[in-house]
């Protein structure tokens, strides 16, 4: 899966989050707020993020890159966490597949590049349609590609012991080996962001 010639040009979000507190009745109750703002409901919060030990349970190798993200990066990172969850995967399999779509697409779904297309690569995973992955409709729908990614996964022994860059190319069987191992915190960051939201 050569990514030389992917798209390089990549939206950046203009997402600014504000936040603020509009101004109620005088006797409105404020029990709610000043529970949301003691350690204890921090902790509870915190409490519904997957560890990060379980995220990723090797650490991390090399030097980690990262994007910012779109809406739509972010609408494909939920599509492959829905799917992960739909195959009976847990949060390791999502950080895979997460990191595997941020080498492969930086969570684009793409399709045919013309002449920097790598063959007849496409969508989140650029699985290709001549390698058996499925049509161009069924590989650049983002549950259809994750579950192909996610059933080549379950194919390899071991997957769960291995680190995210040997898993991927077991899958892959990429040009590049080794550029998975740049997105595995970013994804593990994702999965522990939006696994339960």
């Amino acid at each position: 899966m050569n990514t030389i010639f992917r798209k390089s040009v990549l939206g950046v979000a203009g997402l600014a989050f504000a936040g603020g507190m509009v101004a109620g009745p005088l006797n409105h109750d404020t029990t709610a707020a000043a529970m949301a703002s003691s350690p204890a409901a921090a902790v509870a919060v915190q409490a519904d993020k997957p560890d990060m030990g379980k995220l990723i349970p090797h650490g991390v190798q090399g030097a980690q890159s990262r994007i910012d993200l779109s809406d739509e990066q972010v609408a494909n990172v939920k599509a492959i966490i829905a799917a992960t969850k739909k195959a009976g995967m847990d949060e390791r399999a999502a950080v895979v597949a997460i990191g595997t779509a941020l080498q492969e697409s930086k969570l684009e779904n793409l399709g045919h590049l013309g002449e920097r297309n790598d063959h007849d690569s496409q969508g989140l995973f650029q699985q290709r349609p001549s390698s058996g992955w499925g049509t161009v409709e069924q590989i650049t729908d983002p549950e259809y590609s994750t579950m192909a990614f996610l059933k080549g996964l379950k194919q390899v022994d071991g997957w769960q012991d291995m680190p995210l860059t040997v898993a991927a190319q077991t899958v892959q069987v990429s040009a590049y080996p080794d550029h998975y191992a740049q997105w595995e915190q970013q994804a593990a960051d994702l999965v522990a962001e939006h696994w339960n939201s």
